[in-house]
């Protein structure tokens, strides 16, 4: 089979991605870009992208987010705290803080405002929900099946034989040896060279933003192979027609 898949993380400096090509699987490519659409290469087109960024925004939300996070938070152990409650579309398509807080709050059972942490992920959340969305027939539809959530721990949960991991890959906003050797060793016992997973991130990235990536390329191979798994199965959707899953 020809063409390639990518895992992509945010980080500094745009996106990181883990290309890798489906003629040559041991060739894997790591870059940064610093907007998501060039990924969605029209003349060269991916098969599958995973990325660690919502997709699927519903009018209101539940206790705890939306049904993807409150499914996969029990798996996770004490890594759980990196699935963030993201809100309703209205609050996430806001430009300001104070704005979103009204809206979450207004769209949200129970009562609920947005964390910052959150809130700066909104941007990109934005960017990628409009790609999906875009008014061309040939194109967007593709994209809403090709284009997927994921998320690392989630991700790396499931390569560990379903067990939460160790270590966490920071520790008071710094890189923890521990959890980044814990997850190289998976992503190793996952078949990806050891050169690519032991190698520095491209400047812009780091190295947590890597192993991130190369995690949610294992997750978009997955995908071609027909053996992932979303969670909610079968996926909701939202307005638009978006998935609401995120798949592992």
């Amino acid at each position: 089979m020809s063409g390639w898949i990518a895992g992509v993380d945010g980080c500094q400096a745009g996106w990181i991605v883990a290309r890798q090509s489906l003629d040559e699987t041991q060739a894997i490519g790591i870059t940064i870009v610093p907007r998501f659409e060039i990924i969605l290469d029209r003349a060269d087109p991916p098969l599958f992208v995973a990325v660690d960024m919502p997709i699927g925004l519903p009018a209101r939300i539940g206790a705890n987010g939306r049904g993807p996070e409150r499914l996969v938070r029990p798996h996770l152990g004490a890594r759980r705290s990196s699935v963030f409650a993201i809100p309703s579309r209205g609050a996430v398509e806001a430009q300001d803080y104070a704005t979103a807080c009204t809206l979450a709050a207004a769209t949200s059972e129970p009562s609920r405002r947005v964390s910052k942490q959150a809130f700066m992920l909104f941007g990109r959340i934005r960017e990628i929900d409009l790609l999906l969305r875009a008014p061309v027939p040939d194109i967007a539809p593709a994209w809403r099946e090709r284009v997927v959530e994921a998320h690392p721990e989630l991700a790396f949960w499931r390569l560990n034989g379903e067990r939460p991991l160790l270590h966490p890959k920071k520790m008071k906003g710094r890189a923890h040896l521990d959890g980044l050797r814990e997850r190289r060793l998976i992503l190793q016992k996952a078949g990806l060279p050891a050169g690519v997973v032991e190698g520095m991130p491209p400047r812009g990235a780091g190295t947590d933003d890597l192993l991130d990536a190369l995690a949610l390329l294992i997750i978009a191979q997955r995908l071609l192979d027909g053996v992932a798994r979303p969670f909610p199965d079968p996926p909701g959707r939202d307005e638009f027609g978006l998935p609401i899953a995120i798949w592992a």
